[in-house]
């Protein structure tokens, strides 16, 4: 099938698209990390110039005051859930964000339309910075996977997953899935994050993603059988060697965050991820705009997903730390 026009969306990191009935629905970091945004298209490359509708904003204060990231948007039992992270403040303890999982719930056919119900916090059973919650059904259970650090494990972030009583209630103790331990995971910080899932066959994968924000971003998978217990760490297997890296010919740098989707036909597998096309970062990279949404067909062999390479951006993209409006328009 024809490339995708890349990037999809400008300045958006941590990108997610569900495609629900025809439709593709977009949100991602917004880059002033103060509000929760929605796009729609028929195509993926028609995002860039949708319409961006702003359906949850930070409140003034409490523990959804700041640093609001990585919104994922799905949809459970006919309604639509959003699950971010947020923080009561910028600042940091002991080295990490202070940040924890909330949920949204709209009852509407269009999430852009329709009222969102804050159902509050997450509750993990662990009380520490917490992040990227993503979900998805099989045979019959709801789950929920994302990252959070463990005070006895050195490291920022590691994957947990839980059965769920409802989609802002865990039904079951967390268990830990993977925790930083190779060398390509603990390159300026020791995180895994940014959990997403695929099934194909008889298999079931989680992707994720590790280290620093800039160029060492990268990233990893676990794998387990569709019939097994996805609660027993046990049944999955780690990947020893990342999976999506930088491409520095083709000037595509420190790709990861990913979700998936479905190509226009229904059947081919799309992975949507954030990229920088250069390496010139002034100050922190967490906070340098330019991760552009990209996205990416992906094929299946004996041993899984073959991700490739990122490719070379198609499309204008900025060159400066400048936000643009929510258009990308640069004239």
């Amino acid at each position: 099938m024809a490339e995708i026009p890349n990037p999809i969306v400008l300045q958006r990191a941590d990108p997610y698209v569900i495609r629900y009935k025809g439709t593709y629905y977009f949100t991602g970091s917004y880059p002033a990390f103060d509000r929760i945004a929605l796009r729609k298209a028929s195509r993926l490359e028609d995002l860039q110039r949708a319409e961006e509708v702003v359906i949850w904003e930070k409140h003034e204060t409490g523990p959804m005051s700041h640093l609001i990231w990585a919104p994922e948007l799905h949809r459970i039992q006919n309604k639509w859930y959003i699950y971010f992270g947020a923080a009561p403040n910028d600042g940091q303890s002991d080295d990490t964000f202070n940040h924890r999982i909330f949920c949204l719930e709209n009852e509407a056919e269009d999430p852009t339309t329709g009222t969102w119900v804050e159902r509050g916090k997450v509750e993990t059973g662990m009380d520490t910075f917490s992040l990227d919650a993503t979900s998805f059904e099989l045979n019959g259970s709801q789950y929920l996977v994302w990252g959070q650090q463990d005070l006895d494990i050195p490291g920022h972030s590691n994957l947990y997953i839980a059965r769920m009583e409802n989609p802002w209630t865990l039904a079951t103790t967390p268990v830990m899935l993977a925790k930083p331990e190779y060398d390509w995971e603990c390159i300026r910080f020791k995180v895994c994050e940014g959990p997403a899932v695929i099934t194909h066959g008889d298999r079931i994968y989680i992707t994720y993603s590790a280290s620093g924000t800039g160029p060492e971003y990268a990233m990893g998978m676990l794998t387990a059988d569709l019939d097994a217990d996805l609660l027993d760490a046990a049944s999955w297997s780690k990947s020893p060697n990342p999976v999506f890296t930088t491409n520095a010919e083709a000037h595509m740098y420190g790709p990861g965050h990913n979700s998936f989707t479905k190509a226009e036909d229904g059947v081919t597998d799309v992975m949507v991820y954030h990229v920088r096309n250069y390496t010139e970062i002034v100050g922190d990279p967490l906070y340098e705009p330019n991760r552009q949404a990209c996205a990416k067909t992906i094929s299946w062999g004996t041993e899984g997903p073959i991700f490739g390479k990122p490719e070379a951006m198609s499309r204008w993209t900025p060159t400066t730390t400048e936000v643009l409006p929510p258009d990308g328009s640069h004239e």
